[in-house]
């Protein structure tokens, strides 16, 4: 049993029981909170993907089985989709969701690559560990799990964590893209999101400006100048949804686990 004299949040409470069992030589270390809502039982479908090296790291999700949602709080189902969709946004991971399940597997090779210091320790804990097992190119497998509901409270509330989930998001959403497209390599991908960008912004601001223009004066626009309005919008948003397409189709499928296994293997028998 460890225990903090502090109290670090659920991120600080992980990244300590992290450290022990990297300590005592654990090969996977598996993460079940204690609000009751996680059965154990569970824990070898968390295990075996890693076991058999085709995940680095494992998850739950609540929204596989369609019969069993309808126990889940309604304010929880919407914040859940909301959350989920920034999420994707800003780990690159497009192939997940229910991204604040408590519930994972990880495997110790790529925990102790891990920044332990750069890790959110509070609520977006589990979002911000998506975020750098992605830069770390790790893949992780939602693992179906059905939630048990009872009378709890939860202390996450949607209202009072947005504003400063939606700055982390859009922090950590930058940091991934200058990584992947910029910094480490450099794509088709990496020219098609500022030009969609631009070629959007510029339509947009340009349209906007002629037609508050145009109802000031009360002077329809010229069919000229709705085409140079709308057309880059289009373009825009065609060089955008050509990048999200590139983004989708990039997402980790290749353990890390696995290679730095082998490379240990090869080393011993060298």
């Amino acid at each position: 049993m460890i225990h903090h004299e502090n109290n670090l949040g659920v991120g600080g409470a992980v990244l300590t029981g992290y450290r022990a069992a990297l300590k005592h030589g654990i090969d996977i270390i598996v993460k079940v909170d204690g609000d009751g809502q996680m059965d154990p039982a569970l824990i070898p479908r968390f295990i075996l993907p890693i076991f058999h090296k085709d995940a680095d790291y494992t998850k739950g999700n609540r929204f596989f089985n369609l019969e069993k949602i309808h126990t889940m709080p309604k304010s929880r189902l919407v914040g859940n989709a909301i959350l989920s969709l920034m999420s994707k946004l800003s780990t690159g991971y497009w192939n997940l969701f229910d991204p604040t399940n408590g519930f994972t597997a990880i495997h110790r090779d790529v925990a102790q690559s891990l920044p332990f210091d750069k890790i959110s320790r509070r609520f977006f804990f589990e979002t911000d560990m998506l975020f750098r097992l992605n830069t770390m190119r790790a893949v992780v497998v939602d693992v179906s799990m059905d939630a048990q509901y009872a009378e709890e409270v939860s202390n996450l509330k949607i209202s009072s964590i947005f504003g400063e989930f939606l700055l982390k998001h859009m922090r950590n959403f930058s940091k991934r893209i200058f990584y992947n497209y910029y910094l480490r390599d450099m794509s088709l991908a990496s020219i098609e999101l500022p030009l969609g960008l631009c070629f959007f912004l510029f339509g947009s601001f340009f349209g906007l400006y002629h037609w508050i223009l145009s109802a000031h004066q009360g002077v329809q626009s010229s069919s000229g100048t709705v085409m140079l309005s709308a057309l880059p919008i289009i373009i825009g948003v065609q060089f955008i949804l050509a990048f999200l397409n590139y983004d989708i189709n990039t997402v980790p499928v290749t353990p890390i686990s696995k290679f730095k296994i082998a490379n240990t293997t090869k080393a011993f028998t060298d």
